[in-house]
């Protein structure tokens, strides 16, 4: 007879630990948390609405999420494996994208939930995909761990151009986004970036794609055939459409999030060492927003470069944040999604950030109530080790 109960199989006193430490953080109440079935992987925002986001999860399934009913309002199914990548586009942005395990792009009607096209052609996991328009036709890009990135015309399905670094060890595709600046109406320059430290630039026109190097800042006229910022993986690009010079900024398995200033042919010119994996990062005119592995939304001053606040409330790693904007199209609030199955809105201004950071420091209500035969604790220590292998389970 076989047990699915991980307590009941040889764990160390760390492992043990651990699991008790996550089953008594996971009660807390912080960011108001939506809970759904399943580990997120990937979420995007809604453009539709303002206060609604799009999940992919371990599941495969991708749900539609309305953040003040606290519920799921669609599901797209398709994948029988992890869906672990999002993009919205298609004829009038009415489609949406999720990359799997499976090989797969999936695609669906938004409000339907009808399925559309399947695009296959990659060899082993879809990691990163994003959509933008070449020279009036809606094109998908995607990248996969098969170290290539396909362009496909997304009404007929047609693969256009499969890409790949012919000179340098190119390794998984994490991610990839369309540079606003250099992209014009029949030439889309993507950035790419990878398990390696390399960011890549990719010129892709209806006739064919190419690489583009980049100029040394203080070698004029030396290229350099990738952006190298980064001492290994890089997980996340995001341009700063908000600001002057449209600056690209980075997260990475290094530690670190980093601004890529667009003036100095992408040189980092700003650090925020968070100090675990970082696995996404937002910025706002004011705060540089990091977050990862350590389970821990980290809030900076953008001007100071100073940490200004540490927002808790995660039990496990935080794999996207997401700007919501309000229906000026501001950034009002952003959210924040992890593999412990939750959604978690957090204020983006100051005096309500305060205010939550203060909540999240109270320390907890005094109880009145006592355990049977006396005693200082509310459960046995074989009760309480049963409540984490419950919380786990």
């Amino acid at each position: 007879m076989e047990s699915s109960n991980s307590g009941r199989y040889f764990a160390t006193n760390q492992s043990e630990a651990e699991r008790r430490r996550k089953a008594a953080k996971s009660g807390n109440k912080h960011g108001n948390p939506i809970t759904v079935p399943t580990k997120i992987l990937a979420a995007v925002a809604d453009p539709t609405c303002p206060e609604s986001i799009f999940t992919a999860g371990a599941m495969g399934f991708v749900y539609r999420i309305s953040l003040p009913l606290a519920k799921r309002i669609a599901t797209y199914r398709g994948p029988e494996a992890p869906a672990t990548c999002l993009a919205l586009g298609g004829r009038e942005g009415k489609t949406i994208f999720a990359g799997s395990w499976d090989k797969v792009v999936w695609s669906w009607d938004i409000e339907s939930t009808k399925p559309g096209l399947a695009y296959r052609g990659h060899s082993d996991f879809v990691k990163a995909v994003v959509c933008t328009r070449l020279a009036g036709k809606e094109i998908l890009i995607s990248g996969g761990a098969d170290k290539k990135i396909l362009v496909w015309d997304v009404e007929t399905g047609r693969c256009m151009h499969t890409v790949q670094d012919p000179t340098t060890t190119m390794l998984a595709v994490q991610f990839l986004a369309v540079d606003p600046v250099a992209t014009a109406a029949d030439a889309v320059v993507v950035f790419s970036a990878s398990s390696d430290p390399h960011i890549r630039r990719w010129q892709i026109t209806l006739d064919g794609c190419q690489q583009l190097p980049d100029s040394f800042h203080d070698r004029p006229g030396v290229e350099r055939p990738t952006i190298e910022e980064h001492d290994t993986s890089v997980y996340k690009l995001v341009f700063d459409v908000d600001g002057d010079e449209t600056d690209l900024w980075t997260a990475s398995a290094d530690g670190t999030a980093k601004c890529l200033a667009r003036s100095r042919n992408f040189v980092a010119d700003d650090v925020f060492a968070h100090g675990d994996f970082v696995r996404a990062v937002l910025v706002t005119d004011h705060w540089v927003i990091t977050a990862g592995r350590d389970e821990h939304v980290k809030v900076w001053d953008r001007v100071t470069g100073k940490l200004y606040c540490q927002l808790e409330g995660h039990f496990e790693e935080v794999t996207e944040l997401v700007m919501l904007r309000n229906a000026q199209g501001l950034p009002d609030k952003f959210c924040s999604v992890s593999i412990d199955r939750t959604i978690r809105t957090w204020p983006l201004d100051k005096a309500e950030l305060d205010d939550v950071v203060r909540k999240i420091h109270e320390p907890p209500m005094p109880t009145t109530e006592t355990p049977a035969g006396g005693g200082d604790k509310l459960l046995t220590a074989e009760e309480e080790a049963e409540l984490a292998e419950l919380m786990d389970d």
